[in-house]
Order: C-alpha cells, then sequence, then structure tokens
C-alpha cells in the first residue's frame, strides 16, 4: 500500500512539474530576464584584451559565455517561484564557466528538470503529511490540500520575504533561509491544528503558531535602493506567487485522482 501511495505522490508531481513549467515560461521567466538588462545596467560587458569585437570567433565566444550565464541566473531565480527567499544576490560575484549550469543543458529543459524534482518532492512530502495526519487526500478535497500548501509553503511566508528579481536588496542569506523555514513549520502546524483539530485551543494555538514568525519580523536589508523598477518586482511577485498558487491546485488535485486510481486500486 505504501508503494502505491508513493507512487501516486510521484505521478502527480511529474505532472504538476510539466505544468508549472509552462506557466513559469508564460509569466515568470520573462520578468526575470527584463529584470536582468537592469541588473547589468543595460551595458555591453567589454571585450577581453587581445580580442577583436569584429572577429566571428569571438564574437561567438562572447555570446555562448553571455547566453549561459543568464542561463544559470534564470535557473536561480526561477527557484525563487518555489521558494520565497529572495535570490537577489544568488548569483552575485559567481564566475560562470564555460558550458553554463546543468551540463549547459538549455534553459527550458533546465528549468523542466527542476520542477519535475521539485514538483516530486513537494507531492512526498503532501502524501507523507496526508498518511501521517490520517486524513486521504482525494480529488474532492485536493483543491484544499494544495490551497493549505500553497500558504504554508509560499503566501505566509511570502508576507515577510516576498519573491525578488535579481538586483533587488536583500539581507544575509543565512538570516533569510532560517526565518523562511521556521515560517514553514509553523505555518504548516498552526494549519493543521486550525483546520484538522477540534477544540478552541487547538484553533487559538495554531493561530498563534501562524502569527509567531510575522511577529517576530523576517530580516531586511539596510539599503533598499535598486536599478530595477519597483513596480516589476511587484509585478514578479504576484506571478511568481501566482504561478506557485497553480501548480499546488493541480498538485492537491492530481494527487487526489492518483490516489483514487493507483493507490487504493484493488
Amino acid at each position: 500500500m505504501i508503494v502505491r501511495y508513493l507512487l501516486a505522490a510521484l505521478v502527480a508531481g511529474l505532472f504538476s512539474g510539466v505544468l508549472m513549467t509552462a506557466a513559469q515560461e508564460a509569466r515568470v521567466v520573462p520578468l526575470i530576464l527584463h529584470a536582468e538588462e537592469f541588473e547589468g545596467g543595460g551595458e555591453t560587458a567589454p571585450a577581453t584584451e587581445g580580442t577583436t569585437p569584429s572577429t566571428d570567433g569571438a564574437t561567438q565566444t562572447q555570446t555562448q559565455t553571455q547566453e549561459h550565464s543568464s542561463l544559470g541566473a534564470v535557473l536561480l531565480d526561477v527557484a525563487s517561484s518555489f521558494s520565497p527567499i529572495s535570490v537577489a544576490y544568488a548569483h552575485e560575484g559567481e564566475e560562470h564557466e564555460e558550458g553554463g549550469i546543468m551540463f549547459g543543458m538549455s534553459r527550458f529543459s533546465g528549468t523542466l528538470l527542476a520542477n519535475l524534482v521539485t514538483g516530486s518532492g513537494f507531492a512526498l512530502l503532501l502524501a507523507g503529511f496526508s498518511l501521517v495526519s490520517g486524513h486521504s487526500i482525494t480529488v474532492a478535497n485536493g483543491a484544499l490540500w494544495g490551497a493549505a500548501g500553497w500558504l504554508a509553503v509560499h503566501m505566509l511566508p511570502a508576507i515577510g520575504l516576498p519573491p525578488e528579481l535579481p538586483g533587488f536588496p536583500a539581507a544575509d542569506l543565512g538570516d533569510r533561509q532560517v526565518w523562511w523555514v521556521a515560517t514553514i513549520v509553523l505555518s504548516a502546524a498552526g494549519l493543521y491544528l486550525l483546520f484538522l483539530k477540534d477544540g478552541i485551543v487547538a484553533k487559538i494555538a495554531g493561530i498563534v503558531l501562524i502569527a509567531a514568525p510575522q511577529v517576530y519580523g523576517a530580516p531586511q536589508p539596510g539599503d533598499i535602493s535598486s536599478n530595477v523598477p519597483a513596480v516589476l518586482g511587484a509585478e514578479f511577485a504576484v506571478a511568481a506567487l501566482a504561478t506557485t498558487l497553480f501548480f499546488w491546485i493541480v498538485l492537491g488535485l492530481s494527487l487526489g485522482f492518483a490516489n483514487e486510481k493507483i493507490a487504493k486500486a484493488a
């Protein structure tokens, strides 16, 4: 039976990851690429010493290097759609070697692979929590499970750490990670007590757990100046949260369907 539940979770996760990739390509990735224009200051990288700009070979090499650097940045920032932790400085100061990231895979292929792995991981976590709590996921309640996952992993942490584009200021990465993980754990526990446990004490405890990290406050940068327009950052935050909501709703529904067709099959 456990094997069937794991198989159902993997099928649902892979399916959701494919759809998430399409949603990101439509809404998230174009905004990331647009923001990188401001991050680089809109200037063309100077030619290296001894290189003639008009030489076809040198020009091609420079273009390939820029493309690989863009690929690495895009994949890092696509990950921010799944994590409200800002990756504004995730690739600052990094040296991108020729060959790019993920063995020279194309941007779309790398994004798809990352989403398949992420989708499978979240599906397994959701299925595991369902089994431990004793509340099964079905087609009827799958959307609610997905919405709860989105609230715990994305929306509630995003109150303190909204998804941010490259070039935006950010606090220390370690501090943000600690706050983000703590917020997810407390939010998930709070939602469980609030919606799956009976009794006024459980309800109050759930509200306290959800509110605790927000009252404590997320780490914030000292300087909030940025070359990236604020309206672009706001549009990215909305697009990232919308696409992750779509992902979680699809994940919950597909996991419920897979449970009924695979896990509970005779």
